[in-house]
């Protein structure tokens, strides 16, 4: 065989597999596509769906318009509510984690930081952290006397309401008489040490707050997501927490 007929068969077999791998995309992307519209006509409380593929198989990633996963079968008919699994060189690593993760960041980037009581930093900030907090939560109080050992150490805390007991309640209303203050964090300040908030009422996102923490798995405070939307559920002492952040 000449050089020049093997250039060109060579040159036919790139063509070839550029052709099969454009085509095993367009037909990836169809199958998603089928997928969300049997899931929308089928159970149409899940809302708007978005549907991609795991490192499984045949089997795909659901997130639901209120930030719920699951998962499903090819043809959609199959779905799976739990745990994903994947066992690695390193161990089990939990791919449902890592998707929630993923969640947590695109919503709470999508509410945005206005509505926030924020803790800055001192100085340049290393780290922040995202804090769902109940101003009558014991543990959350605990936490908020490190507040200040956490700015000095360079990370930002920031403030969402989740109130447990829920709107309507005497708690909720202490977080939007915190919010409404005139200085948000000696209000908070004071709250968190028991003492009384004068009483205010204005706009307020401490409800939207609270239903982005329940739709993000929020079940008890305090609650702190950290920057790469990973979860810690529950108090944490301030160094413990700089170190795992890497700032200490």
């Amino acid at each position: 065989m000449s050089r020049s007929n093997t250039i060109v068969r060579k040159l036919q077999a790139l063509l070839l597999s550029v052709a099969v791998s454009a085509g095993a995309t367009a037909w990836a992307g169809e199958i998603e596509e089928a997928i969300a519209a049997r899931l929308s006509e089928s159970l149409p409380a899940l809302g708007q769906v978005v549907v991609e593929p795991t490192p499984a198989p045949g089997l795909y990633k659901v997130v639901s318009e209120q930030n719920e996963l699951i998962y499903t079968t090819e043809d959609g008919q199959f779905l799976i509510s739990g745990e994903l699994l994947q066992l690695t060189d390193d161990g089990l690593v939990s791919l449902s984690e890592n998707a929630r993760a993923e969640i947590r960041v695109a919503a709470m980037n999508k509410l945005g930081q206005e509505g926030l009581i924020r803790f800055p930093a001192e100085g340049e900030q290393k780290a922040q952290i995202n804090v769902f907090t109940d101003i009558d939560c014991g543990y959350c109080r605990k936490l908020h006397t490190e507040v200040p050992q956490l700015n000095a150490m360079g990370i930002t805390v920031n403030y969402y309401a989740f109130p447990r007991s829920g709107p309507n309640t005497a708690s909720f209303a202490k977080y939007e008489s915190v919010w409404c203050a005139d200085d948000q964090r000696a209000a908070m300040n004071a709250a968190k040490r028991g003492e009384r908030v004068a009483a205010a009422s204005c706009e307020n996102p401490v409800l939207a707050q609270y239903q982005l923490g329940r739709q993000l798995g929020v079940t008890g405070t305090p609650a702190i997501v950290l920057e790469d939307g990973n979860m810690i559920r529950g108090y944490v002492p301030a160094e413990q927490l700089a170190k795992g952040l890497g700032v200490r």
